[in-house]
């Protein structure tokens, strides 16, 4: 006889959150690969290598405004969770907006809803829109990726048809907006603490960066979280 829950992912690594509130099979199908990166860095070109090389799916600031604006598209991502995905991502939802991380109105919060959904999925790819640093740490591998301003600028000049003066501005100017869209989360993108990994594409190239973050991929695991106010994790 089939046991009714055989067909759900196995009951070892990630046992959801460690509040009583969150029952055991609530939680994501995999992980999601959250890519934070430099103007310019070549972030968006390393996520859809691995991407490739994975069969994930990969969301950038275009799918995603997409998503939030056709209700139809939208409400197929819904279909599409399992009962268990669809609770974990409300669950997490209400814990950021009762914690006052994101405001309950407006466009900020419509994406925080898009991008739990998505994590709810796993296996995607999420570039930019603060993903990281909204998703919960158990079930994300958030990636920063740099490289030099000089190297960002000439890839900026040649994909934009710019002069190198020209290039600078702009590179200044994206880097400065989101930073400033970031600080609507509290979260700054010069603390290397914030991320699992920090990458530098200018010494590493587009393809070493690509397979150590396939590699990470296969060796992370959903895990839970400590509680931070358990006596064990004080120290």
């Amino acid at each position: 006889m089939v046991n009714a829950i055989d067909d759900r992912p196995p009951l070892h690594g990630y046992r959801g959150d460690s509040s009583p509130e969150l029952p055991l099979l609530i939680r994501p199908r995999g992980i999601t690969l959250a890519i934070s990166r430099e103007v310019g860095a070549r972030g968006g070109t390393i996520a859809r290598r691995v991407g490739e090389r994975l069969g994930w799916q990969v969301f950038d600031q275009d799918a995603l405004d997409f998503l939030t604006r056709d209700s139809v598209a939208r409400s197929e991502l819904d279909r599409e969770l399992p009962a268990g995905a669809k609770d974990w991502a409300e669950y997490q939802w209400e814990k950021l907006s009762s914690s006052g991380a994101v405001g309950r109105d407006g466009g900020t919060a419509e994406i925080v809803k898009l991008m739990l959904a998505l994590a709810a999925r796993g296996e995607t790819i999420i570039i930019g829109r603060g993903a990281g640093f909204i998703l919960p740490n158990a079930t994300t591998l958030h990636v920063r990726i740099v490289a030099a301003l000089k190297q960002r600028i000439a890839y900026m000049a040649d994909i934009l048809r710019l002069t190198p003066s020209e290039a600078a501005t702009e590179v200044a100017r994206r880097d400065a907006q989101r930073a400033n869209f970031l600080a609507n989360f509290q979260h700054s993108t010069s603390d290397p603490t914030e991320y699992d990994l920090v990458m530098n594409s200018t010494r590493l190239g587009i393809e070493a960066c690509s397979t150590v973050l396939e590699q990470a991929i296969r060796l992370r695991t959903i895990v839970e979280e400590p509680d931070e106010e358990s006596p064990e994790s004080v120290g």
